[in-house]
């Protein structure tokens, strides 16, 4: 299998089909930051950088069975007061992934991105010409992360116009607890806040800590004492505990300091959601006569 990865950030998804056991024969990926690719080839030294998103042709590259890539989400985010969906700076990167899909024509194609309002969302939607199904990482992961997938992978349906919907079914609840990724101390939640890189600040001062956290309440703390008394003492995350949130392997990202892993990190995939929608893949490969994967 032939993988193209547009925005691929650390590579989430090649991790997601490692662990789904899906063969892959050559991953292409599109990112420009450095610490991102530097991450990648550490674990995936294997892995065919291009660069640029926009500088990508699809006729300088061989057949691509799937084509994977979540757009950049800052201008859809109902977080960011602006919201100017498709017209903004970097959401409208959508439109590369747009080109590339026509340009390659892959067998199967995923694209993530946030939660949106209605009209973003059916705008998208019109464009991927089908309806995305809504994940929340919390079924798989110790976080309340919701997610849109728009993907050809796995089941359909179809309305009464003939517009397709992804049906593929939730995940199977874990029941991962916030508390269960923690190396120690004690959680305050049964799950943690969405991971965002402008959450969980590096800083150690408890007061300021304490008061981010009852300002925003977006922060996740680590509190000292079972007492859950904050004056007893509090934390942020260890870079392991960010890792599981994402459910990345333990060390994932060792080779960076924690700052700039959290960044990346909260930038992912949560790489169980990926691998569930993956697990539909070997299936529909063989009702399509292509090779078996």
């Amino acid at each position: 299998m032939n993988v193209l990865s547009l925005f691929d950030g650390m590579s989430c998804g090649q991790i997601a089909l490692e662990r789904t056991g899906i063969k892959v024969d050559n991953y292409f990926a599109s990112e420009i930051k450095p610490q991102a690719i530097k991450v990648t080839q550490h674990n995936y030294p294997k892995t065919i950088q291009l660069g640029d998103v926009t500088k990508i042709k699809g006729c300088n590259l061989p057949k691509i069975d799937l084509l994977i890539g979540g757009s950049p989400c800052q201008d859809f985010s109902r977080a960011n007061m602006e919201r100017k969906g498709l017209k903004g700076g970097k959401s409208s990167l959508f439109m590369e992934y747009l080109r590339v899909v026509e340009e390659v024509k892959p067998s199967f194609f995923l694209l993530e991105n946030v939660v949106m309002d209605f009209m973003d969302e059916m705008t998208i939607t019109n464009y991927m010409k089908t309806r995305p199904v809504k994940i929340n990482s919390s079924l798989v992961s110790a976080q309340m992360r919701e997610r849109l997938y728009w993907t050809n992978i796995g089941p359909e349906d179809f309305d009464l116009f003939g517009n397709r919907e992804s049906s593929i079914p939730q995940p199977t609840d874990k029941r991962i607890s916030f508390q269960s990724v923690l190396s120690s101390g004690y959680a305050d939640k049964i799950k943690s806040h969405c991971l965002h890189t402008s959450n969980g600040q590096t800083g150690k001062d408890p007061v300021k800590m304490w008061a981010r956290y009852n300002t925003c309440r977006m922060d996740n703390l680590v509190f000292i004492d079972p007492s859950l008394d904050h004056q007893k003492g509090i934390r942020y995350l260890e870079q392991s505990e960010l890792e599981r949130l994402q459910t990345l392997p333990d060390g994932y990202t060792h080779i960076l300091d924690i700052k700039k892993a959290h960044n990346l990190i909260g930038d992912g995939w949560t790489v169980d959601v990926i691998a569930h929608i993956f697990r539909f893949l070997p299936g529909i490969y063989k009702n399509h006569d292509k090779t078996e994967v």
